[in-house]
């Protein structure tokens, strides 16, 4: 039996192209999709097939939708590359058992992957991966199981996965008002899949769109990779610097993700652009309902929580985790720390366009700039300062540094006593003042030290004292 090459992540299987990203175990990995779905409800239903703008993804969703539909379903294929929650909208739109995604999100240039979507639309379960991972080494080592439809197969239609979901967009949030504010936008989608929709969902009125990196390019020239964080984006903040812009708002590879900057040219991090959107949720539209965030994410949604009177719910990271509980609590919002956000009445996953779209309209319904607006929140929770430092890990450091970490039982960090400790996912250490905690990445190998502060002269200490505790270097 062949070792399995097929192991998904916090979410999905990624995997280096031509190493392990191989149009074989691609067709494995479609074909155990196949598998799970026929066996968990039949073949009666279509599966959805999309894909993001990295370097053969139309390709790799051709192969997956060919074993699929050689599988016995009918198979709707994207026919330009789209956001992940444009296929997610889609599966929920037509009825689908769900559907497959190519696309490695905010990966080094060299990645790709698979995302696997069920008939909800959000993430697949842990029990859902397990399944189809478990199946691939058998599917490798009888290759006759993989059945492939033509190319031009009755049974794979293609079709434009924009338009039904900037429709529903519209109905999450007034265009209207956005389109009539008269706001200077600035966008970023770092090459990615979300390349020209702010400028069709916003014409038509006064407010002006600009965007950058919006040609298709697999090599994401000038970044480590594309995420929206601070480090990627340093083109866009040097325009944003100009002052010429109310708001910048960047997108990455599957535009599932969000990056804000403010009017001013100042990143604004993932933690405080969560309690933003809490806030507009809450406070701006009053709304109500639970927030759901993962470990990694803001103490600020707790105080913002309890401040509105509604319950804040804390899971591991991934929306693997946050979405079935927002289903479960009825949800207004779920984030996370990756600058992933989903919304109530949407999916039950992260979406980087709506929630660009409902701080374009925080600002358009103020009429205050990004700095005022987080000094609102500021003003319920206090400051919060936040930080990620990212090890890149040499082969068998990974066991090394997990050692390290299992054996930690520091009394104090930074000069500040620790409190408490958990492992509910990766390494968390309390201590007065703020939390320190450590995550191996399930997708790429990296060592993640992330920490939240409510003294910014604490954060660079924090991160330097978790270097020594993991055993790694600068």
């Amino acid at each position: 039996m062949p070792d399995n090459p097929v192991r998904f992540g916090t979410d999905g299987w990624r995997a280096i192209i031509a190493d392990t990203f191989t149009f074989e175990n691609v067709r494995a990995c479609a074909r155990a999709v196949a598998e799970h779905f026929a066996e968990h409800g039949g073949t009666s239903r279509p599966l959805v097939v999309g894909f993001d703008t990295r370097f053969l993804s139309d390709h790799f969703a051709r192969e997956v939708a060919r074993v699929l539909a050689g599988a016995g379903f009918t198979v709707q294929l994207a026919d330009r590359p789209a956001p992940t929650p444009a296929i997610s909208y889609r599966i929920i739109e037509i009825g689908a058992a769900g559907g497959v995604v190519v696309t490695s999100s905010h990966n080094p240039f060299n990645w790709n992957g698979i995302k696997v979507k069920p008939h909800y639309g959000g993430s697949a379960s842990p029990e859902i991966v397990a399944d189809i991972e478990r199946r691939v080494p058998e599917i490798l080592a009888d290759p006759a199981r993989i059945r492939l439809a033509p190319p031009a197969s009755d049974a794979i239609t293609p079709f434009d996965p924009v338009p039904g979901y900037l429709a529903a967009l519209g109905r999450q949030v007034s265009l209207q008002r956005i389109r009539a504010a008269g706001l200077t936008v600035a966008v970023d989608p770092m090459y990615g899949a979300g390349a020209g929709l702010f400028g069709e969902l916003l014409s038509g009125g006064s407010t002006t769109v600009r965007e950058i990196h919006s040609e298709r390019n697999p090599l994401f020239p000038g970044i480590r990779a594309p995420e929206p964080i601070e480090s990627n984006l340093s083109e866009f903040l040097l325009l944003m610097s100009t002052g010429r812009y109310a708001i910048g708002i960047a997108n990455d590879g599957d535009a599932d993700r969000v990056g804000l900057v403010d009017e001013r040219g100042r990143y604004v991090d993932q933690l405080r652009t969560f309690a933003l959107l809490i806030d507009y949720l809450l406070g701006e539209r009053g709304l109500r309902g639970p927030i759901v965030r993962s470990i990694t994410t803001t103490r600020m949604a707790n105080l913002l929580a309890a401040h509105y009177g509604v319950e804040c719910f804390e899971t591991p990271v991934g929306f693997k985790f946050i979405g079935p509980l927002m289903m479960e609590k009825d949800a207004l919002i779920g984030g996370e720390e990756s600058g992933g956000y989903g919304f109530r009445g949407h999916l039950p996953e992260r979406d980087g366009i709506l929630a660009g779209l409902f701080l374009l309209d925080y600002v358009a319904a103020t009429g205050k700039p990004p700095s005022e607006l987080l000094e609102k929140v500021f003003a319920i929770t206090g400051p919060h300062f936040y930080a990620r430092d990212d090890y890149e890990l040499e082969p068998g450091q990974r066991e090394s540094v997990r050692a390290a970490l299992d054996a930690a039982a520091p009394a104090e960090i930074a000069g500040r006593r620790v409190t408490g400790s958990d492992r509910t996912d990766g390494w968390r250490f309390l201590f007065d003042g703020g939390w320190l905690l450590f995550r191996l990445s399930g997708t790429e190998p990296l060592l993640r030290i992330y920490t939240e502060v409510t003294d910014e002269a604490l954060v660079r200490p924090v991160l330097d004292a978790g270097r020594a505790i993991a055993g790694v270097r600068a």
